[in-house]
């Protein structure tokens, strides 16, 4: 073999070589697998889109198909209150919230509190129709009508790799209606969590253990748990799909990683309410790598959503019902009100006393309080249909007239200054300071005395210990209606109107910080 013959066929050797080289550089890496968690939470009856727009059902549909054809595994998840506070629950009762679930999907649900509102006997008959896993760890059923619907955990495999999301759910005391959840056993959520996360991996040896919450990323009674804490608490948690607080927990900020016992950030993520976003978090099964974004739900999904010729068909039935409600005008309003700012919970409470004064008859009333949770729907300016007024309170609840001892009285404004104030009539001042701790409260321009008696409007749910009341529950009834509230409003803002009067407030703080 003379030399030149030898450089040629080195040199053909390295191309070969070379050749070689580069198809195993075009060959793909293998990507690792991944999972595509969609979550939604506290959608609470928006089938159609809200008032600003945004929102509804139908585009929900279309992006979790978008999302289902985008991705090879993907989990659905509803974290809770899926009914209450729109016109098509107070109507309809669950029928097609519920008949919905199956319709859109839904992998795994828990209940939130206003999924017991209508009582455990009507939740049961509607759940026993849902196909999609009921989950909660902390919620004994087995003494109620939904004993055997629940269970625990759900275990999704993915290749070799085992995703467990499990339930945790809010303590019924001071939320839901003794008579809706009688001898459901509430088991404590932060001693249940990271213990149930703790028996996925060990015991179901699952690598990763997603909580599917529904306590609050924040807490609305200060001494009750929140997600925060839990997390706080928790050596095998890997990560928190919110809901409850109604907390729009931004992708990116420093709320949306919480540090856990051993110091690793914990992803949490949680989307409002009324079903305006979709939050997604793409977890990667190789490396536990999660990627948290929220959806807009709005009309850029309009056009895929007229698709589903079948279910918005049937949804017209409903919407026939809907719109002969919504469509009624009865009153108007001189300005807009959130339906959390001071003016709106002002205004109820000062209709309140009107109302009450009027109904039972009793000469003098002290002032009202009313829960701000209860107002579930904006007050638009000019024009209010009917069906503002019922959705804005949907609630099955009754007015009541309170005889308060004088300590009672102040151990109530204690309670509403440690959450941040609440809706109260104008007779009513109150001060607290940093730590949520009364400073001063009057009534009718006097302090409050603790040896005095006061005679305080109401509504039942307050007075049965809702939203932490329990002093209420220790105070003499001197009157109940028997007719829903939101009866009575409707019939006040009625009778404005015919007055010639329009729905105003101001916009004061009645129980604020010094």
């Amino acid at each position: 073999m003379n030399f030149s013959h030898l450089i040629f066929i080195m040199a053909k050797s390295r191309y070969l070589l070379l050749m070689c080289l580069c198809a195993l550089m075009v060959v793909p890496a293998l990507r690792a697998e991944h999972l595509m968690i969609i979550a939604v939470n506290d959608t609470h009856s928006q089938i159609d889109p809200a008032s600003d727009g945004k929102g509804g059902v139908a585009r929900r549909r279309a992006i979790y198909d978008h999302l289902r054809a985008t991705n090879a595994h993907t989990a659905l998840i509803h974290a809770g209150d899926a009914v209450q506070g729109t016109l098509f629950f107070s109507l309809y009762r669950g029928d097609v919230e519920f008949a919905l679930m199956d319709t859109l999907g839904y992998d795994a649900i828990i209940p939130g509190n206003h999924e017991f509102d209508n009582g455990m006997e009507e939740l049961a008959a509607h759940y026993r129709e849902v196909d999609a896993v009921k989950m909660s760890a902390n919620y004994d059923f087995s003494a109620t009508p939904l004993d055997g619907l629940f269970q625990p955990y759900w275990i999704k495999a993915v290749g070799d790799k085992r995703v467990g999301f499990f339930g945790i759910n809010v303590n019924p005391a001071g939320l839901i209606a003794d008579m809706n959840c009688a001898n459901l056993r509430y088991l404590s959520a932060p001693d249940v969590a990271d213990a149930t996360a703790r028996y996925l991996k060990q015991v179901q040896h699952v690598d990763y253990a997603i909580m599917v919450s529904h306590i609050g990323y924040s807490s609305y009674e200060p001494s009750e748990p929140n997600d925060t804490l839990i997390i706080g608490r928790s050596h095998y948690i890997d990560m928190v799909i919110s809901s409850h607080s109604h907390t729009v927990i931004k992708p990116g900020s420093e709320w949306s990683r919480i540090a856990n016992a051993d110091g690793k950030l914990i992803p949490i993520g949680q989307n409002g309410k009324s079903g305006k976003l979709v939050s997604t978090y793409d977890l990667d099964l190789e490396t536990g790598d999660i990627i948290y974004n929220h959806i807009d739900v709005d009309a850029s999904w309009d056009e895929q959503a007229s698709r589903y010729t079948a279910m918005n068909a049937w949804l017209d039935q409903y919407r026939h019902g809907v719109d002969s409600i919504m469509n009624n005008p009865v009153c108007t309003s001189a300005r807009f009100m959130k339906n959390s700012s001071d003016a709106a919970q002002n205004w109820v409470s000062d209709a309140t006393m009107d109302i009450i004064k009027e109904l039972s008859g009793i000469k003098h009333i002290d002032c009202a309080i009313m829960n701000k949770g209860g107002i579930r729907m904006d007050m638009p300016k000019g024009t209010v249909s009917e069906g503002v007024i019922r959705s804005m309170f949907p609630f099955d609840n009754r007015f009541v007239v309170l005889e308060m001892p004088g300590n009672e009285f102040i151990e109530c404004v204690k309670i509403m200054c440690g959450r941040g104030g609440d809706a109260v009539s104008k007779e009513l001042r109150a001060t607290y300071n940093d730590k949520g701790e009364l400073v001063k409260a009057t009534v009718g321009g006097k302090k409050i005395d603790p040896s005095k008696t006061y005679v305080v409007a109401t509504i039942d749910y307050l007075a049965n210990g809702g939203d932490y009341m329990t002093p209420m529950t220790r105070c003499k009834r001197l009157f109940v209606d028997t007719q829903k509230y939101g009866n009575h409003i409707l019939s006040y803002v009625k009778a404005l109107q015919a007055a010639g009067k329009k729905i105003d407030a101001k916009n004061e703080v009645r129980i604020q910080k010094k």
